[in-house]
């Protein structure tokens, strides 16, 4: 019997950002020779609808750059709709290979300021997977309200921010929202909490006491116009970390609630979206 093929080596990719949001992609390809296309498609979980559909692919381009190099270029005038990507290349042979991550060089992503001008924030940050495979994570806001900084208190918690895409205006104010199905925070107490809020033209900043919260989980919002405008999620998008979670970590502070003691403190969510995780203590 003839032995199986065996498998063929992985592609790498080499990405760079620009300080504009776009994404270049470098294959390593020396045994193409006909037409290719690196391949987007987005995750079941994170698609609305047929995994496969048109919406859920996006395919560039891949032109040669050099000896035995590929080049595909993903502009920030792409629409590429929020959610995780995995990258393929398709070469002349015709089937799709799963990328691996070369030489990554995000430094622009970590210095980008947009202008907020366009109405949206597009971020993509290309990262590896728990496999070693490429994904591209993507976000797409409109408007968007960035967690510039925050600082913590034995007490409670300052946020730091600015606003993209839209205007602040007095009356301003920020909104703690409890999630019902985690811990007691849609019981007794919980529910929505309103927070002043200090603004000057795209800047915001508001604090939090712990005190004053029920135990479970709380997501930040940012009502930039009050009562008259949109509700925006509080997020940390412009940099160049595709999951913050793992990354930045938070001291808890321990404080004393009408609900009694609890441990209190910040966290990125799986979407990098702020929120608290409010835990009761044994008193």
């Amino acid at each position: 019997m003839t032995p199986p093929a065996p498998p063929a080596a992985p592609l790498r990719a080499d990405c760079i950002g620009d300080s504009a949001g776009g994404l270049t992609f470098d294959v390593a390809a020396r045994r193409n020779t006909g037409a290719a296309l690196l391949v987007l498609r987005r995750r079941v979980t994170d698609a609305v609808g047929a995994a496969d559909s048109a919406a859920d692919t996006v395919s560039l381009p891949l032109a040669p750059a050099a000896e035995g190099r590929l080049r595909a270029a993903l502009p920030s005038s792409v629409s590429l709709p929020e959610g995780r990507w995995d990258a393929y290349a398709r070469l002349s042979d015709g089937r799709p290979r799963r990328l691996v991550p070369g030489v990554t060089d995000l430094r622009s992503l970590a210095e980008r300021t947009p202008s907020g001008l366009l109405g949206h924030v597009a971020v993509r940050i290309p990262y590896a997977t728990r496999q070693g495979n490429l994904t591209v994570r993507s976000w797409l806001r409109a408007p968007h309200a960035e967690a510039v900084e925050l600082r913590l208190a034995s007490g409670g918690l300052t946020v730091r921010g600015r606003v993209y895409g839209t205007q602040l205006v007095p009356g301003a104010d920020a909104e703690l929202r409890a999630r019902p199905d985690d811990g007691e925070g849609g019981r007794g107490g919980g529910g929505v909490r309103r927070v002043e809020v200090a603004a000057e033209r795209t800047e915001f900043a508001f604090t939090v006491a712990y005190d004053g919260l029920a135990p479970g989980l709380w997501d930040l919002w940012l009502r930039p116009a009050g009562d008259a405008g949109p509700v925006v999620r509080l997020a940390r998008l412009l940099d160049d970390v595709a999951d913050k979670n793992p990354v930045l970590t938070f001291p808890r502070a321990r404080v004393r609630t009408p609900h009694g003691p609890v441990e209190a403190g910040p966290y990125y969510t799986r979407d990098n979206d702020l929120s608290l995780a409010v835990a009761p203590l044994e008193a």
